[in-house]
């Protein structure tokens, strides 16, 4: 049925190319989108081509950014510079941030080490982070990667090449359920992970 209307047809693919959109939401995104009016598709449209332009990621700890501005974490003066916290993506960033108890800063790595999807160490920001862990500033580096195989791997690795630089290195402590993400917890989980982290 769908076929029969190519400009559907499209929209569909071209939502089909978004990650994390469930296939069951396909359609209804869709038909979301078709009954929005013109000028809220246009301010819809209008937002994301200012994000894509104005947008970018930190050279250092890589969280998103306004282009031509300091990294408001890496230059804030109320963060401690010297602990550095790991996470795999900016949804675990967040998750850790809506707990209000951390007040270091953060390296995102931009995923997870996965050969089978084809993300290997140089696809991370992995060489970021041990350019900086040893500069001599980092006083503890926190590996809050997600407790699954790729996130333990994960951590495993970036332990291995930054031991040289002899900075504590802990990780979060075991209430994160095995195999769970750090997005999906509640606030408390997260902050006691945080709070109770152990030598790695």
């Amino acid at each position: 049925m769908i076929q029969n209307v190519p400009t559907l047809a499209q929209l569909i693919k071209t939502l089909q190319q978004v990650p994390y959109l469930a296939s069951k939401n396909i359609y209804k995104v869709a038909n979301h989108f078709l009954h929005m009016d013109e000028k809220k598709i246009e301010q819809f449209c209008a937002a994301l081509r200012d994000a894509k332009a104005k947008i970018t990621q930190c050279d250092v700890c890589a969280a998103w950014q306004e282009k031509g501005h300091p990294c408001s974490l890496c230059t804030s003066p109320k963060r401690d510079q010297s602990t550095v916290c790991v996470v795999e993506t900016w949804q675990e960033f967040l998750a850790i941030e809506k707990t209000g108890g951390y007040h270091g800063v953060y390296h995102i790595l931009g995923g997870a080490i996965s050969p089978l999807e084809g993300i290997n160490p140089e696809d991370l920001t992995i060489n970021q982070l041990i350019v900086r862990v040893q500069s001599g500033t980092v006083k503890e580096v926190i590996l809050a990667t997600n407790n699954t195989p790729e996130g333990e791997a994960t951590a495993s690795f970036i332990a291995s090449k930054i031991k040289s630089a002899q900075v504590p290195i802990t990780c979060l402590a075991r209430g994160v359920p095995v195999g769970s993400s750090l997005e999906y917890m509640d606030r408390v989980t997260v902050y006691k992970a945080l709070s109770d982290r152990r030598p790695f």
